[in-house]
């Protein structure tokens, strides 16, 4: 069986998805036109309400 390579997405994609369902669109209707899992979606979701919804490639950096 093949693996599926991660696919990455950028702040400004996460964050306009996330800004749909926030304006009221379903979860399932906005993963659906975006091409998305809605687990994704849910999961950007509750990031963006902690304010850590981070873009592709991007880690958290330590001061060490």
């Amino acid at each position: 069986m093949k693996k599926v390579p991660k696919q990455e997405y950028t702040v400004e994609f996460k964050g306009q998805a996330v800004k749909q369902v926030k304006i009221g669109k379903s979860i399932g209707l906005v993963a659906k036109e975006l091409g998305l899992v809605e687990q994704t979606l849910r999961n950007w979701v509750k990031l963006t309400a902690t304010g850590k919804l981070n873009g592709m490639g991007t880690k958290v950096v330590t001061p060490e």
